[in-house]
């Protein structure tokens, strides 16, 4: 599929103009770029849902193009398989329910009582049930929790078509993605790398453009000055706050008891002086007789002013009861929480409710007014709107006309400005680009008091929490000093959990046949069926590595030897980890059929 001089006014301005893109049959499409940029517009255009205002689109006659809409509209459907199933192009019945039980969605739900997870979900199964040449995914792990994201990643590496996707999620970006389009002030760049190599690829440019703007205009040095605080400085900074992160976690598992255990151990009385949340032995079911069901068992855990708790687990593990339970809005069936008198707590929920589509900027974030108290120190809106990557002149812009991301973002900027000493996150990340996670991790780091997230982004925890606590739905709650990641090693260190955690959040499996004979692998079968998935990951990160090196724009001319031989290096990985997933997953069909 090709694009040319492809251009589109929107309001008063032109959006993009003279855009060129051209998509291959096995392109695996990273589309980056700001809240408002228009990547959400250029993916309806290239799914031909809109019309360009000029510019030729050509495409190979026979191929099918479906798009994973970023919130999908099942509200007019009666149950989600009604949804799923609508349409002159309605993918095959049987196609959408052998997804649908893979991802373990129940698709006989009502669609207007559906979560959002729930939507999301059943738009996957039937985005991927049409079985498409072309897979545009707008923010495609919005809602999912970490089980559905692992097999979604899983399906787009065996796919044998072309996909682009919006994502914040860079654990996924880097995973899947092998070339990079950027949208960025209205122009469209693309680059020959993964997001594993694009943050490397971003700064030099930006890096170039403020060198050639300092023998410019005052207006074009002041825009230069903005691009490279904005988004170099910034992540150099972090890169000092991470140390500091690191450091906590550190001093964190120094007073963690042996390894598994639930409860903090208190070193000196001015621990309990610090603490704001104080569990112990807390439990909580819900159901009775033989539908009772123990969400929480036996969890004890002190909180003290500054931690940064990350929760996590796959959707129904019992994330939200947790947090209900420290947060004091739901009671313990057994144990005491005991919240400090001092508490004033801030919760920025995932539906977003303040955002009224009628409302501007400024009464969103002051009521109307031209000033703002950010946490005791007065300051004029405009200003404010900077330090979250809004242009002032956004101050009376109607918040129907934002786009979901900035949304997200003008919500963040009015809760941080509140006074308050306990910051409840609920999926934070949804809707927001990469340059505003980098912002949201600085202003949690700089953040006096202490944060709770729930969220299945799994490299913004890696960034932000100095503790996670992992739940697998069976009542017991890991608490792990580090990030996703190091919960990730814990729980693949302990095999008998993970297999817990894996029986309940996959379908339950049809019961075997009695013709099904059992037979056991070959010797080379099952070491390959053992050792495949450990390669896989190495290569991975072997691909991944290759090309943050490759992002080097200037390498092709400074050392053309090397970016051949990493070209080279990069495509036999890719064709070795093709090669093995194919193995591994012939050998884990045979495997299933052996019972």
């Amino acid at each position: 599929m090709s694009y040319e001089n492809l251009s589109l006014i929107q309001g008063s301005g032109w959006l993009f103009r003279d855009l060129d893109i051209h998509i291959g049959p096995r392109d695996r499409l990273a589309l980056i770029g700001r809240n408002g940029a228009g990547k959400t517009t250029l993916l309806r255009l290239i799914a031909d849902q809109i019309e360009a205002d000029t510019g030729t689109r050509s495409i190979k006659p026979g191929t099918k193009v479906v798009m994973l809409e970023q919130e999908p509209d099942v509200a007019r459907f009666g149950t989600l398989i009604d949804f799923a199933l609508h349409g002159d192009d309605a993918p095959e019945r049987h196609d959408v329910e052998a997804i649908a039980d893979q991802l373990g969605i129940d698709l006989d739900r009502e669609a207007a009582r559906a979560s959002g997870g729930e939507k999301r979900r059943a738009a996957i199964c039937r985005a991927l049930a049409q079985k498409p040449d072309l897979l545009l995914l707008d923010e495609p792990t919005n809602h999912l929790d970490l089980s559905a994201i692992d097999w979604l990643e899983s399906w787009l590496s065996r796919y044998n078509g072309a996909f682009v996707t919006i994502s914040h999620d860079r654990t996924f970006l880097t995973r899947l993605t092998k070339q990079t389009l950027w949208l960025d002030r209205g122009s469209l760049r693309r680059q020959e790398v993964g997001f594993g190599g694009y943050e490397a690829w971003m700064e030099k440019i930006y890096a170039d453009e403020a060198q050639t703007a300092q023998k410019m205009d005052a207006k074009l040095k002041i825009e230069a000055h903005w691009l490279e605080r904005g988004v170099t400085a910034r992540r150099k900074r972090n890169q000092g706050r991470l140390q500091k992160l690191y450091e906590m976690r550190a001093a964190r598992a120094a007073m963690m008891g042996p390894a598994g255990a639930a409860k903090l151990k208190v070193v000196s009385d001015d621990v309990r002086t610090k603490s704001v949340i104080t569990a112990e032995n807390i439990s909580k079911s819900f159901g009775e007789g033989e539908e009772k069901r123990t969400i929480i068992r036996d969890f004890s855990l002190r909180i003290q002013r500054g931690d940064r708790i990350g929760v996590v687990g796959h959707n129904g593990a019992g994330k939200t009861t947790l947090l209900k339970l420290l947060t004091g809005e739901i009671e313990p069936d057994s144990g005491t929480v005991k919240l400090a008198k001092t508490l004033d707590g801030v919760i920025i929920d995932q539906q977003r409710s303040l955002m009224q589509p009628g409302k501007r900027v400024r009464d969103i974030l002051a009521e109307g007014g031209d000033w703002i108290d950010v946490r005791g120190t007065r300051k004029h809106v405009q200003g404010y709107l900077k330090e979250f990557l809004f242009d002032p002149s956004m101050i009376d812009t109607k918040v129907g006309t934002l786009s979901g991301g900035e949304r997200s973002r003008l919500l963040l900027a009015r809760e941080f400005a509140r006074a308050s000493n306990l910051l409840v996150l609920d999926e934070p990340t949804n809707d927001l680009d990469l340059e505003t996670l980098d912002l949201l991790q600085e202003v949690i780091a700089d953040y006096d008091g202490t944060v709770l997230i729930v969220s299945h982004d799994r490299d913004f925890l890696d960034r932000t929490v100095t503790l996670t606590l992992g739940l697998d739905g069976s009542g017991e709650v890991d608490i792990v000093a580090g990030g996703y990641a190091d919960w990730e090693v814990k729980r693949k260190s302990e095999p008998g959990k993970a297999k817990a955690a894996q029986k309940l959040k996959t379908p339950a499996q049809k019961p075997k046949t009695s013709g099904q004979s059992r037979r056991k692998l070959s010797y080379k079968d099952q070491r390959d069926y053992d050792g495949l998935p450990a390669r896989i990951e190495e290569l991975d990160k072997l691909i991944a590595h290759h090309e943050s090196e490759l992002g080097d724009p200037d390498l092709f001319t400074t050392d053309p030897a090397r970016f051949s031989q990493l070209t080279k290096a990069i495509e036999d990985a890719r064709d070795e980890k093709d090669a093995a997933e194919m193995r591994w997953l012939d050998l884990a069909e045979q495997v299933e059929n052996m019972g």
